[in-house]
């Protein structure tokens, strides 16, 4: 079973970002368009989950099928579209996780989604502290229900997200 966990900041997390981003960009070449560290881990001074998240922007997401072993090779399990269609997800360390891997093609609204809110904290330190502040309760609350803990960030991340969506 896999247990919640959130630590406070560790700057290894953006070296960790970019040895990921350098070996995923040496498998898609000329077909990514760009990557970006997002989640919480991409925040400097916020608590996170020590999971790595990458949102690489493909020019199609049907070329991240075709390198699907390629990516196995790195040790990332993929998970498809995991829910959400248009995506391809990947992730790396089993119970032990430590990459979220979120691919879309460019011009998918997900992606101005994802940095709006990952800018929107970085500038608003406030929020990022009481969004750290409930990712550490909800950890010590519910250890090994990940379930509960997403469901008790959700009433804040609706808040926090339609706040960036002025940052769009």
């Amino acid at each position: 079973m896999r247990k919640v966990t959130v630590t406070d900041y560790q700057p290894e997390w953006k070296r960790k970002f970019q040895q990921a981003a350098k070996e995923i960009k040496q498998i898609f070449r000329e077909e990514c368009i760009e990557i970006h560290h997002i989640g919480s881990t991409s925040i400097e001074g916020m608590a996170a989950k020590p999971v790595i998240d990458i949102m690489p922007v493909v020019r199609e997401i049907e070329s991240v099928d075709r390198v699907i072993r390629e990516m196995e090779k790195l040790g990332y399990e993929s998970k498809g579209e995991n829910g959400l269609p248009g995506r391809r997800y990947f992730q790396r360390g089993g119970d032990e996780r430590t990459h979220h891997i979120h691919i879309y093609a460019e011009g998918n609204p997900e992606v101005d989604r994802h940095l709006a809110f990952r800018n929107y904290l970085r500038q608003n330190p406030q929020e990022e502290e009481e969004y750290g502040m409930l990712k550490k309760k909800l950890a010590h609350d519910f250890p090994y229900d990940i379930d509960q803990y997403i469901a008790g960030k959700e009433e804040l991340v609706a808040r926090i997200e339609k706040n960036a969506g002025g940052e769009i």
